[in-house]
């Protein structure tokens, strides 16, 4: 093949949204705990939230699979009165939904004796509700919130990443990579991609000089996160 680089084929990666594919930790572990815990939720609807690729649409589908649930996405132009005749439901990013038609649902389907669980980056007291009805139903939600991971969270993360894209990494690139990503779920899927994307187009394995190339890592960065933290 000549010098030019591959033409990188985005194929997309399977993301596996099993409940054993779930990597549990202290970050998550009471949210996992509530799931696990349905149908004897205190309250028909639970609330989880954390930042973006923390887990929480992976743990919406555990849900949806033990429940019987159905997914609804904020873009998918369902009626509310069909929604609310499932037993359970997800709200995957709830807080973007418009206002008056989250809270008909939520009546609804409170009426009806369902269950409901919402997602959201930040919790329903931040979603800057106006309608006051709807703030009520929200205050009395139980909420649960999935953290940052933790180092043993951060490493299997990026273990998952790449394993969902078919991607074959040394544990010493994991190890590499962990000591010098920032400690954030979107941080380990920006560098999954970026890697996955240079592997392709180079034609090379993710190893460490790849590493080092595409996201600029070096010693010093090491050095800074040690000062840092």
């Amino acid at each position: 093949m000549s010098a030019a680089r591959q033409l990188t084929l985005d194929l997309g990666h399977l993301k596996a949204f099993g409940r054993e594919d779930f990597l549990v930790s202290p970050a998550n572990a009471e949210a996992v705990a509530w799931i696990d815990r349905w149908p004897k939720w205190p309250e028909q609807v639970l609330a989880i939230y954390g930042p973006v690729g923390c887990g929480k649409t992976h743990l919406a589908h555990v849900f949806q699979k033990c429940a019987g649930a159905q997914f609804i996405a904020v873009d998918d132009v369902v009626p509310p009165e069909e929604l609310a005749g499932d037993s359970a439901l997800v709200l995957d990013d709830a807080a973007e939904w418009e206002e008056e038609p989250l809270l008909h649902l939520v009546n609804l389907h409170r009426a009806r004796g369902g269950t409901m669980l919402l997602t959201a980056v930040q919790a329903p007291a931040r979603w800057g509700v106006g309608l006051a009805d709807l703030a009520s139903r929200l205050a009395a939600v139980p909420v649960v919130e999935i953290a940052p991971p933790d180092d043993g969270l951060l490493a299997a993360l990026l273990v998952k990443q790449f394993a969902d894209r078919q991607v074959a990494v040394a544990p010493e690139v994991i190890a590499y990579l962990a000591a010098r990503l920032d400690r954030s779920f979107a941080a380990v899927a920006e560098a999954a991609q970026a890697l996955d994307e240079a592997a392709l187009a180079r034609g090379r394995v993710a190893s460490i000089p790849l590493v080092r190339e595409v996201l600029g890592f070096g010693e010093e960065a090491v050095i800074d996160q040690e000062v840092n933290s």
